[in-house]
């Protein structure tokens, strides 16, 4: 088995590099004869391919790939195309994994083929969240890691030939979030099975929240308003659109959870400092999730109304 591992990237060179030097480190065992890890650089401002470039020797099974910043899909195409392993192996560059990650997946997903007699399955592995720049793999797992998603792109393997059939990921999902749900909407309507992967975990870097990252969190959520309703377009169904919160009770939902707006980012900065301040980032975090899913929720209704989806 010859594995691909396949990893965007876009200013991220820190965490990158602690990425990169876990998968040079793996342990590499039957069913794998050897593996590759494909860097595709989605137009990078902060140097990570020039440090890549001088560092070759380090990281001897890494194939850089230069791209304009076109996005995530793009990028995870670019790589597939690229890719000379029949395992596609999907990581996101923030992602750092133990030992025992690539093996946990070849082992677990050779089983599946050999019991299935076909390849239409792919495994999903474990994602810990953590704000520990220093030792991320020494977070414990969380209830708030746990995740119901079918198909996310941060930590799954599937064979090559599956992905082909399937058609890979849809370039018009230019901007944050939803492409690899909707390749998974692709693949469940083909009958590729989700098989689950615990010992392939990977420990997903996300920095301590500060007052500043709202803007851009603010952002985000706008933005995978607007890539939801390309999902919902090319799915319209229930499933999909309570996978991306357009539904009334998501509004409804919401509109109480913060008394109407009352409870917004604004009126929280007290609390959110204060959290901060005593060292529980991760709480304000989750406290701020109450007006950034209204606001996404409101996003997705604005939208589908300027595109007449109702």
């Amino acid at each position: 088995m010859f594995v691909s591992v396949i990893i965007p990237t876009y200013n991220r060179l820190g965490i990158l590099i602690k990425c990169l030097n876990a998968l040079e480190n793996q342990i590499i065992l039957d069913p794998i004869d050897k593996f590759e890890i494909i860097i595709v650089d989605d137009g990078s401002t902060d140097g990570t391919q020039s440090y890549l470039k001088k560092n070759e020797d380090i990281f001897s099974h890494v194939r850089l790939f230069e791209e304009e910043h076109k996005g995530p899909s793009h990028a995870r195409n670019k790589g597939i195309k690229e890719s000379r392993g029949n395992l596609i192996v999907f990581i996101d560059s923030d992602l750092v994994v133990k030992k025992d990650f690539l093996i946990s997946h070849a082992k677990t997903i050779s089983k599946s083929w050999t019991k299935r007699k076909d390849k239409l399955c792919f495994t999903y592995g474990s994602v810990v969240n953590t704000s520990n720049f220093d030792n991320p793999t020494s977070e414990r797992i969380k209830p708030t890691d746990l995740s119901w998603a079918y198909f996310a792109t941060g930590n799954v393997a599937i064979h090559k030939e599956t992905l082909n059939m399937a058609g890979m990921f849809d370039n018009s999902f230019c901007l944050y979030g939803w492409e690899d749900l909707e390749l998974g909407e692709r693949l469940r309507k083909i009958g590729v099975k989700l098989i689950k992967c615990p010992n392939a975990i990977g420990y997903h870097w996300h920095p301590p929240l500060t007052l500043d990252q709202i803007p851009n969190l603010i952002r985000i959520e706008k933005e995978r308003a607007k890539m939801g309703l390309v999902f919902y377009k090319k799915h319209p169904s229930l499933r999909v659109k309570a996978i991306i919160q357009y539904t009334y009770f998501h509004k409804f939902l919401w509109e109480l959870l913060t008394i109407g707006g009352i409870i917004n980012e604004k009126s929280l900065r007290p609390i959110l400092q204060l959290l901060i301040k005593v060292g529980v980032p991760g709480v304000a975090m989750q406290l701020l999730r109450l007006p950034l899913n209204r606001i996404g929720v409101r996003a997705i209704f604005r939208e589908a109304h300027v595109n007449r989806l109702y």
